[in-house]
């Protein structure tokens, strides 16, 4: 009889994680990239409250792991122990390239499915068959942004970036994209990663006399500094016109650069100030979430549009986890977010979006905020 009851324990106990769908999230908690981690934290948080925490009939269980930084090794050993320790069905997350690339290894061999939700090198997807991304790519982002400068009277741009595999991406397709529609490039200059003393380069900006300059930084304080020095060497009042990315309307570098960002345009698939019912739902339950501590920014909306993938997967493989079939299931998505209209690429399992143009201009709240002014629909990675 003893024997009989351990095993009917055991079969509860094996019924009970059946019906749970384990989702292994590797992101930065801590280190310089904590505050990523925590809206990507945030955004699958809020699509957990928002959604029951359930996906075709399955309770969904998140199992967090901090990569603490650009740390691939660590990130390897995290998704190995996901998947063979903690039993996880599916990998998600990633901030950083080059940790997302030593995972797509770990899931290739345990032919496991891995959603990146941040991470925007191009060439991620194609390291592993089990893999799509619901976050961007840097070509897909500035490609746009140069036809804009472009086509509303930029011609001759000075551009500048961070040194580092962003940055290069993002110098080559701005610099090849604002060419091919006939526009010069005056000249190109990589600040090291940890610059925030940006003087000298302004004066050299400013001394080039471009018709708009367009930048590329790490989030956060190099992008806060930058926008300070642009506006006290008068940068703006010279007509140069400012061209950025991601990150540039985010709440953070909105609050501390204040007054200073007025009038910048910035290209991105997702801002906090963006109209449409479905990222007002969105704005309310992350405000829930996150106890009115911060507003969500595009990493946040990248990690709930990945867990709405997760769980539209999930519906049309019946709660099945399957690799091949998650993947096949994801191959053509198609949905609302508070972002947009997004899509999964059959061919390439990348993600297909809405690019929009946008000011930064003051809100009729009295904060600094991203309005769109031009919108770039459908776009996919121009290097696939």
């Amino acid at each position: 009889m003893k024997h009989v009851l351990i095993a009917a324990l055991c079969l509860c106990a094996g019924a009970v994680h059946a019906d749970t769908v384990r989702i292994g999230v590797i992101t930065s908690l801590s280190g310089p990239a904590a505050q990523s981690g925590e809206q990507m934290r945030a955004g699958i948080d809020t699509w957990m409250r928002m959604n029951g925490g359930q996906a075709a009939g399955r309770k969904i269980e998140i199992l967090y792991k901090d990569d603490t930084g650009p740390q691939p090794e660590v990130a390897k050993r995290l998704a190995t122990e996901l998947v063979s320790r903690d039993k996880a069905d599916i990998l998600a997350g990633f901030v950083f390239t080059p940790n997302a690339i030593a995972a797509a290894g770990v899931s290739e061999r345990a032919k496991k499915p891995m959603v990146i939700m941040n991470a925007a090198a191009s060439a991620i997807t194609a390291r592993s068959p089990y893999l799509t991304r619901t976050s961007y790519t840097i070509a897909q982002s500035v490609q746009p942004l140069a036809q804009w400068a472009y086509k509303s009277g930029s011609r001759r741009v000075f551009s500048i970036v961070a040194d580092y595999a962003p940055g290069h991406d993002a110098e080559a397709w701005f610099n090849k994209s604002f060419q091919a529609a006939g526009g010069t490039i005056i000249d190109s200059v990589k600040v090291p990663l940890a610059t925030v003393d940006f003087s000298a380069f302004i004066q050299r900006i400013k001394d080039a006399k471009p018709d708009a300059v367009h930048v590329f930084l790490p989030n956060g304080q190099p992008m806060v500094a930058f926008m300070k020095a642009y506006r006290e060497k008068g940068l703006d009042k010279a007509g140069i016109r400012f061209l950025g990315g991601e990150g540039w309307a985010d709440e953070d570098v909105l609050t501390a650069a204040g007054e200073a960002m007025a009038g910048i345009y910035t290209a991105g698939f997702y801002a906090f100030s963006r109209p449409g019912a479905d990222n007002a739902a969105f704005m309310v339950a992350f405000a829930k979430t996150v106890n009115n501590r911060f507003k969500p920014n595009f990493q946040a909306a990248s990690a709930y549009d990945g867990m709405a993938l997760i769980a539209a997967a999930l519906g049309k493989t019946g709660g099945k986890t399957d690799g091949l079939a998650f993947i096949g299931a994801v191959k053509g998505y198609k949905a609302a977010s508070p972002r947009g209209t997004v899509m999964i690429d059959a061919q390439t399992n990348d993600i297909v979006q809405t690019i929009y143009i946008r000011r930064i201009d003051k809100l009729a709240n009295g904060s600094y905020g991203a309005v769109e002014i031009d919108r770039y629909d459908a776009v996919k990675d121009p290097t696939k």
